[in-house]
């Protein structure tokens, strides 16, 4: 069972921001610092939560695609909190970091994005998805897609944390205004700003079978 986190792979971690100001002040990457922050945040306390529950082995891993940016916040909240996490990665040209927070057990490589994909939705008990690029977008839009076609039909929360990024980025009412999405279609994602209410919204419903 994971928890699956999607993000930017640019968000800079606290420790690279200063760095980062020095060689420009307004680089666009330094509005994404806070949502590595609440992500290292999120995922400590689930992985706390996890482990805290009543089973014989921690019933729900943290799981990225085990980059850098909100991936490796991600990995390194649960790690951090002392639990095992899972990281797919995919297998890239001139990209091919992991991050060192991953539980080298629990570390795959992909050749192909679809494979990789699918076994992101295959294991995915929750979903959170931080403010990301093409490939992010590509992975939120693919499992809303199972789920309104009924390809996914076991419960699925999906938290967008962000407001202000979701609400620039996307306008999901107007789907709905030209009918290419129903109205209902709308309570498939839980939009958060606060740690606390993505928290709540995700424990609140999983399914724990003991």
């Amino acid at each position: 069972n994971t928890i699956v986190v999607f993000g930017s792979a640019r968000a800079p971690a606290p420790e690279d921001v200063e760095q980062i100001k020095a060689a420009n002040p307004k680089d666009p990457r330094l509005k994404l610092t806070s949502y590595y922050e609440q992500t290292v945040e999120l995922t400590n306390r689930l992985t706390q939560w996890s482990l805290g529950l009543d089973a014989e082995e921690q019933p729900f891993v943290v799981c990225t695609g085990a980059g850098p940016g909100v991936m490796m916040a991600a990995n390194r909240g649960a790690h951090e909190a002392g639990g095992k996490n899972a990281g797919l990665a995919i297998s890239l040209p001139k990209e091919s970091v992991v991050n060192p927070y991953v539980t080298p057990e629990l570390y795959f490589e992909f050749h192909y994005f679809f494979t990789r994909k699918f076994w992101f939705s295959y294991f995915a008990k929750a979903l959170i998805i931080m403010p990301g690029g093409f490939g992010t977008l590509d992975e939120l839009f693919e499992i809303l897609t199972l789920i309104q076609t009924k390809k996914i039909k076991r419960t699925l929360p999906i938290v967008l944390f962000g407001k202000e990024f979701w609400n620039k980025l996307i306008n999901f009412e107007t789907l709905v205004e030209f009918g290419t999405i129903s109205p209902e279609d709308l309570n498939l994602f839980h939009l958060s700003d606060q740690v606390e209410d993505a928290f709540q919204f995700i424990t609140s419903n999983l399914k724990v079978e003991t």
